[in-house]
């Protein structure tokens, strides 16, 4: 995210080996995982701050299309705030008690998106994705039907690595917002569009039941992979 943190430090490390996931037809490999690391931190912070995630982003950033991709986004969802309070029991004998609403943005190659996510409960310490807002700005649009269907193809393959670490068998509801900027040269559409996605979902998990996942894919393997469904690990609630 481009904006005005003048401290700041950043370490990489790769482990030793292969990685654990075949990238195959994988559209982009690092942006991600970085991406869940750096919106995991700053939800944490808006959170901490005790600031609607939305205005904590806005706050930073000195990128106005970035801004206009995030407010684009939040518009398109009807983003409130706080729209769960996270923190509190999310457990009852009966299930779930609330569902959960997160945004994570992101900058590739030139082009910006931003993702609004909404998990709800489905049954005893589960919870389902339920609805996904991406909005996205990569210049000039020339083909804004190509545009939409990229970004929604890019979308079904972020689920599939953000929950299951492959393919998705199942989607949510899909809202595509796009930004055309006729004043800017095309920045292209097939790699950027995936790299909010896990960020969101994850973060909307915290605002629902207070538990912040760090590490990818946020669904167990003996989870169902079927229809984005997450648990039963969300039953440590601080």
């Amino acid at each position: 995210m481009t904006g005005i943190v003048v401290n700041s430090r950043t370490r990489s490390a790769s482990p030793p080996g292969r990685s654990p996931d075949a990238p195959g037809p994988y559209r982009i490999l690092h942006a991600p995982a970085d991406t869940f690391g750096r919106e995991s931190h700053i939800d944490q912070l808006a959170y901490l701050a005790g600031v609607d995630p939305v205005d904590f982003r806005l706050g930073l950033l000195d990128d106005e299309r970035l801004a206009a991709v995030i407010e684009a986004a939040a518009r398109r969802f009807g983003w409130r705030f706080p729209w769960c309070p996270a923190g509190g029991p999310a457990l009852w004998a009966k299930g779930w008690l609330r569902r959960g609403a997160g945004i994570a943005v992101g900058l590739e190659q030139g082009r910006r998106v931003a993702t609004c996510a909404e998990v709800r409960p489905d049954g005893i310490a589960q919870l389902r994705v339920t609805r996904i807002v991406t909005a996205y700005e990569c210049g000039a649009v020339l083909n804004s039907d190509a545009v939409i269907s990229q970004i929604e193809d890019a979308t079904v393959m972020a689920l599939g690595g953000a929950l299951f670490g492959s393919a998705a068998s199942d989607a949510p509801k899909l809202d595509v917002v796009v930004l055309d900027r006729p004043d800017l040269p095309s920045a292209g559409v097939g790699k950027t569009p995936l790299i909010a996605l896990a960020s969101a979902i994850a973060n909307a998990i915290f605002a629902a039941t207070g538990r912040r996942l760090q590490s990818l894919p946020l669904t167990p393997p003996a989870t169902s992979r079927n229809g984005g469904m997450i648990g039963p690990p969300l039953r440590s609630v601080t």
